[in-house]
């Protein structure tokens, strides 16, 4: 089975469920981007991971476990993004040491957090990608910024109306509904609605 190389492209705010976060990953060679829900501790991490600028005082729980690693030799050789049940992506973090390999469970924002302190690739396989990304086109991504240059106060109805979807109670929409809801949120950028529709589209389909 085919890996696909991912590539972290950013950390968006959750504004339906409070503390939590929605980390974007996205296809190296392609458009469809991964959005998977995590916590604010773990999204800190990431994200002072991601700023070289940044120091903390003290080592955070990645940073510790980098640090042990470096001392007992041991490197982390890549992270694979491997299954997907019921909304919850499990991954794997391939470890070396002294030319032996292990194979380590982790949970998806701990594995990313840590690939990023090891400079280690990220992966998943090509039909996790295919059943929870989401898809938009560079071009649709380019006509959305220049429609915000020529006209900042032509705000999208869907923005207006977006604080209004209850997305609390999805089961009760239709599958047309929730796809339609899930192009906007792609089209908005509000992945973290997005993972939450794709969930419950995949639900329908099981």
């Amino acid at each position: 089975m085919s890996l696909i190389k991912l590539n972290i492209k950013g950390i968006s705010y959750s504004q339906t469920q409070n503390g939590a976060y929605a980390l974007i990953l996205s296809e190296e060679n392609g458009n469809r981007k991964l959005p998977i829900v995590i916590g604010a501790f773990e999204a800190q991490s990431i994200a002072i991971a991601l700023e070289a600028d940044i120091k903390p005082p003290r080592p955070l729980t990645h940073d510790l476990f980098k640090n042990f690693c470096d001392h007992y030799s041991i490197k982390v050789k890549q992270v694979i993004i491997h299954k997907l049940t019921d909304g919850v992506f499990y991954s794997s973090i391939i470890t070396e040491q002294n030319l032996k390999e292990e194979i380590i469970d982790a949970r998806t924002s701990d594995a990313v957090a840590l690939a990023l302190r090891f400079n280690a690739p990220i992966f998943t396989y090509k039909d996790i990608l295919k059943k929870a990304g989401v898809y938009l086109q560079t071009a649709k991504e380019e006509d959305l910024k220049k429609e915000e240059e020529q006209a900042k106060m032509d705000i999208d109805p869907f923005v207006k109306s977006s604080s209004s979807v209850d997305y609390t109670n999805l089961h009760e929409k239709t599958l047309t509904e929730l796809q339609d809801l899930l192009s906007k949120a792609v089209s908005t950028e509000d992945y973290e609605k997005a993972a939450r529709l794709r969930d419950e589209i995949n639900k329908r389909r099981d």
